[in-house]
Parts: C-alpha cells; structure tokens; sequence
C-alpha cells in the first residue's frame, strides 16, 4: 500500500526493512523479549502514521473548502454589481424616459398657458398626469422586484413559494411548490433562489409554459432544486438555445456552491433545471451539537 510520495514510500519501507533484520538479528540472540521491546514502539509510530495521513486529507478538504468559499464570496460580489447594473439600466431606460416626457408636456403647458391658450395647456397638463402614473408604476415595479430578492427572515422555502406566487398572479402561468424546509447556509439559499427565479422566468418568457413545477427536497448529501415547465423546450446539446441565455448562469451558481446541475429538455416537451447544493459542510453546529445554519441578514443583497 503506497501512501504519500514514492520517495517517502521509499525510504520508509527502506527503514522497515533494516529495522526488520534488526529484530530478527535479537529474537535470535535475546529470544521474545526483543520483539516485545520492538511491538510498543511500531505500534505506536503505525497510530501515529494513520492520523498524519488523517491530518494531511483534513487539511486538504480544508483547503477545498477554502477555494469554493472564496470562489463564491466573489460570485455573490459580482451579483450585486449585476444587480446595480440592472437598476442603473432601469432607472435610464424607463424611468428616465418617462421623466423626460413629463418635463416636454410641463415646458409645452407653460407656452400654452403664456398664449393664453387654455384648451392645449389642459391636453397637456393631462398628458403631464398620464407620465406621472406611469412613472409611480414604474416607482412601483422596481420596489416590487427588490424586495422579492433577499430571503428575509422566512428563509428559502418561504421566498419560492412567494415568488411562485406573485408570478402566477402576474402572469397567469399556474405555478406549484413543493419545498421541504431544510437547512442550508445563507450563500447557498441565495444560490438556489435565484436558480429557481432564472428557470421560471425562462419558462415564463421563453418557453411559453402554462404550467411549472419548483420542487425543493433533501437528498443524501444535500438539497435537490428541481424546476420542470411543460413548454416548448429544446436541445441542451445546442450552443446557447435562444431565449435560454441564462443557462450558463444557473450552472455557475450551482457549481459555485460545490453543487451540481443539469438540464433535461426536448423539442415540444418542456425543460426540468435540476440542481444540487450541499449543505453539511457549509452548516456549523450549534451550542447543544445539533446542526443549525448561519442566520440569514434580513434584506441582504443579492
């Protein structure tokens, strides 16, 4: 059985061998007491040789473990500097727009009223009003998509089966959760909820569903995001599929936790996002030994 580098290996068999002529030389000038004297000893080096090679696979998972934390605290940076993004880009290309048409009809208002022409400066005015709903819509919307973001105090089974919610009410496309509870660091759920929130707006915009699954269940080394549609599908082996850009970053997130994912899918016969994450190794055990998940930051950024 080799273990460590074959120089080590060497040298230990090496020094096993010459230690072995030894006590063979005194079991046959001494008798049994020499191998006695030697049997202590051996065991003790052979308990101690088992728990360095315990230590140095410990101190590898350790540092496993060190790649994807850091790996993931990166990835959860760069999904708040894409959010940021996204805001920015909302905020010039809607907002900014309907501001602009409402500071056009207020200037407009103002002539009319200067010539003295009433009727044209109240067409204005409830052209200035109709801008000023859509833009507290607008308002509206992005404190909506906000707050659907973080977790919150419910944690991630209860965030699913809201957002679940509100996109059936917005939408009309029936959606159904089935999520157990189970605990997972606060990194992980963040992973898993926007997986889950990708596939169905996929579903929900591409694929052209009436119907969509989000299934959260334990399994033997972690949790099993599943989100089947009934769409249109497609072929997974095809490059990026139109209207599926956001594959590749469902893959990322999941792989990022140390986690797994995959797509089943067919022309004409929906799409299943399957997804993996682990939770025993990204959950600490409380005062009483039990294990129990970092508390989420309520309103933490995604």
């Amino acid at each position: 059985m080799r273990i460590g580098s074959p120089v080590e290996f060497l040298f230990s068999y090496l020094g096993l061998g010459i230690l072995g002529v030894i006590l063979a030389r005194l079991y046959a000038d001494v008798g049994w007491w020499a191998v006695a004297a030697f049997a202590m000893p051996l065991l003790l080096a052979r308990q101690m040789f088992f728990r360095t090679r315990a230590l140095e696979d410990a101190t590898k998972e350790l540092k496993d473990r060190e790649v994807v934390l850091r790996a993931l605290s990166n990835r959860m940076a760069e999904e708040r500097q894409d959010e940021r993004k996204q805001i920015a880009g909302y905020l010039h290309d809607d907002l900014a727009q309907v501001l602009y048409r409402m500071a056009l009809h207020l200037d407009i208002s103002d002539k009319q009223l200067e010539k003295g022409d009433s009727a044209q400066a109240r067409e204005e005015i409830a052209a200035l009003r109709t801008s000023r709903d859509r833009a507290m819509q607008l308002v509206r919307a992005l404190i909506k998509d906000l707050n659907l973001s973080p977790l919150g105090r419910a944690g991630l089974g209860e965030a699913l089966k809201t957002y679940g919610e509100e996109v059936e009410k917005d939408t009309g496309v029936k959606i159904r959760t089935r999520v157990a509870e189970i605990e997972m660091a606060p990194p992980v759920q963040l992973l898993c909820y926007h997986v889950a929130r990708e596939a169905v707006m996929n579903a929900v915009k591409h694929a052209n569903a009436s119907m969509i699954t989000i299934t959260l269940e334990p399994t033997g080394e972690g949790a099993r995001l599943r989100v089947a549609d009934d769409g249109a599908g497609f072929d997974p082996d095809e490059e990026s599929p139109e209207g599926h850009y956001g594959l590749s970053m469902m893959k990322e997130r999941a792989q990022v936790s140390g986690g797994d994912f995959r797509i089943e899918s067919a022309p004409g016969k929906g799409t299943t996002v399957i997804a993996d994450f682990p939770t025993s190794w990204m959950v600490e055990p409380d005062g009483d030994g039990r294990q129990a998940s970092e508390a989420a930051a309520p309103g933490a950024p995604t």
